[in-house]
């Protein structure tokens, strides 16, 4: 079924809407929650409260990327499950890619980043995104939105997870002189 149609069903208020959607996209959403949960039973969890989630936000809003909009939505609740699991114990695999990650922040100074607003950087991030290859953009995507590990990329672009490294190293390099030049 396409996905208009499955908005379609939401709007019509049918419980089908939610069946077509974890057919779908189910396994979709389960891989974003457990690369963030790595949790069988918090995945299964999240992605349950997804489709929660989307029948009360539709109607109204008629995304026009429904499985943007979906894995948004799996990706932010996993994220608020895993900030609430993380109060109790840390997980490294999460934790890795998001200390990966503010070493490019770091570079920032302290005001700047007390002005940026979190729309901003996203934007920021969604320029700088834009304006790389589609196969970095991928790569980059995969680690610090779907949480991917690293051989599993590697395994994707069926190369070595030593060229991935170099990528991802190079990427938040360049992220980070992106940023300073905008927000410094």
């Amino acid at each position: 079924m396409d996905d208009g149609a499955i908005i379609a069903l939401y709007f019509a208020r049918d419980e089908a809407a939610i069946r077509e959607t974890d057919q779908k996209y189910g396994r979709l959403c389960y891989c974003i929650a457990d690369n963030i949960l790595h949790s069988r039973p918090d995945s299964e969890e999240c992605v349950n409260d997804t489709y929660l989630a989307v029948w009360d936000r539709i109607p109204p809003a008629r995304p026009e990327c429904f499985s943007a909009f979906l894995c948004r939505i799996a990706r932010n609740l996993s994220l608020k499950r895993y900030r609430r699991n993380r109060a109790k114990r840390r997980d490294m695999a999460t934790e890795t890619s998001f200390s990966e990650l503010e070493g490019v922040l770091a570079d920032i100074s302290p005001d700047a980043l007390q002005r940026l607003e979190a729309k901003e950087l996203a934007a920021a991030i969604s320029r700088f995104l834009r304006g790389i290859s589609r196969e970095k953009r991928y790569i980059f995507l995969r680690r610090y939105w779907f949480f991917d590990p690293i051989d599993a990329i590697a395994r994707r672009c069926s190369c070595g997870a030593g060229r991935i490294r170099v990528i991802l190293f190079r990427l938040r390099r360049s992220l980070a002189k992106f940023l300073r030049e905008e927000f410094v």
